[in-house]
């Protein structure tokens, strides 16, 4: 007579499955909510009184004021809004350059054979490793001999020109994935290159185009260093710089206002992710090496 020992076998294998995927996930939790708590710390200190702000650490704010926001909202040399559309003005534009010029090249690498075009390509890939301080005075330099210095400019005209290597590197491997069927289908039709890629790449790569924006609006908004740099008149200053000035020349910080503009800030990013996180997540699912 056969005696069946799997079954006794499995259930310790599967309990100690169960207890994997418990501490699992208890690890993540845990590492989730340390990440979380300098933003939520932010957030409820925004709510507490300067005084109280570092006394307190908790995360409940028992002496609740909403004075710290419409002390920040008036506490600079302008309005809070001012600085809050100077930075749409310059994300807005950054947006509409990147997927101009970068698709435009992504179009070329991926579709088109010329000559150089896989040493381009290296050459192209390699800016990617270049760090911002390596390339930030020679671009000041012909900025300010093109007089576009306390302009939005420098911030908007080179995205127009491809240079942000990433997106175009991530736009050639959509675009890669594309069936040539299509293009071949187009040209029997009488397309040319310029019909083709306005009326079937574009419209097919848009994951690819939402992840770009998305990525160019959180990059751009939060982007401090290159405003600094090319922005030094305070009716110019976008909201990162903005920030940086409710620390004054003593170094003395109001952070109960500060927090709250942070608060603030921190709201168009939140809502710009959510509303593109479907074609973030699918844009990103589908550009990976082919």
């Amino acid at each position: 007579m056969a005696t069946d020992t799997t079954a006794p076998a499995r259930a310790p294998r599967e309990r100690s499955d169960r207890k994997r995927r418990l501490l699992t996930h208890i690890g993540l939790i845990a590492f989730g909510l340390v990440m979380l708590y300098p933003l939520l710390w932010m957030v409820s200190s925004s709510f507490k009184p300067t005084s109280e702000i570092f006394r307190e650490p908790g995360l409940i704010p028992w002496n609740f004021t909403p004075e710290n926001y419409s002390e920040g909202w008036t506490a600079l040399e302008y309005p809070f809004h001012h600085y809050l559309l100077n930075s749409a003005m310059v994300v807005g534009g950054s947006i509409v350059g990147n997927l101009i010029g970068c698709s435009m090249a992504a179009y070329a690498f991926a579709r088109l054979e010329f000559r150089g075009k896989r040493l381009l390509f290296a050459v192209m890939l390699a800016t990617i490793m270049l760090p911002i301080h390596v390339v930030i005075v020679p671009q000041y330099i012909l900025f300010a001999q093109l007089d576009w210095i306390n302009t939005f400019y420098p911030l908007i005209v080179p995205k127009l020109l491809a240079t942000d290597g990433f997106f175009i590197f991530l736009m050639v491997q959509f675009i890669r994935g594309l069936p040539r069927d299509l293009d071949e289908a187009a040209r029997i039709d009488g397309c040319g290159h310029v019909r083709i890629f306005l009326r079937i790449i574009l419209p097919l790569s848009m994951p690819a185009l939402a992840t770009t924006a998305i990525f160019t609006f959180i990059w751009t908004w939060n982007d401090f260093f290159s405003q600094l740099i090319f922005l030094t008149r305070p009716d110019m200053y976008t909201v990162p710089v903005a920030l940086r000035t409710f620390v004054d020349s003593s170094s003395q910080t109001s952070w109960g206002p500060l927090f709250a503009m942070s608060v603030v800030a921190l709201g168009p990013v939140f809502g710009f992710f959510l509303a593109g996180q479907r074609y973030l997540v699918k844009g990103i699912a589908t550009t990976g090496i082919k």
